[in-house]
């Protein structure tokens, strides 16, 4: 019954894909704006909290996992840099890091809708505690 390690934790940076990985799963999706070159506490968090046993297991059931990056040193393409900002935008995000849960819906005309559950930064007490705080906003997610 037991596994030597959690599911492989898919962090993915492309929105579109994403959203419709969550919808198909239905599954709401995990945004997660750092910077990672620069941010001290986005490295924090992804230490106690993202990179442990605990946030992969919960994570493989929970959501699908969006990394939206605003590096300062590091390169990247065009088309990403233009889909963080409208997410940035979007979620109306000031600081890093922020963790938005979004819940991804179809629209009749083909669109995909994002509907804001909620979000978190850095919580203090590692990963139990933060889960705890991700746990109360997914579970107040509407069923359909």
């Amino acid at each position: 019954m037991g596994f030597s390690h959690a599911q492989e934790v898919v962090w993915h940076q492309d929105m579109k894909k994403a959203s419709e990985l969550a919808i198909a799963e239905q599954k709401p999706l995990m945004l997660f704006f750092t910077g990672s070159d620069w941010c001290g506490w986005c490295i924090k968090l992804q230490k106690e909290v993202l990179l442990t046993k605990d946030f992969e297991t919960w994570a493989a059931e929970h959501v699908i996992l969006v990394e939206l990056d605003f590096p300062r040193r590091k390169k990247q393409d065009k088309d990403t840099q233009i889909q963080n900002y409208q997410m940035q935008n979007l979620f109306k995000v000031r600081g890093y890091p922020t963790v938005v849960f979004a819940d991804p819906e179809k629209t009749s005309n083909d669109r995909t809708n994002l509907i804001h559950m909620g979000s978190t930064g850095f919580v203090k007490g590692g990963s139990k505690k933060w889960l705890a705080v991700a746990d109360n906003i997914i579970n107040s997610r509407q069923k359909s």
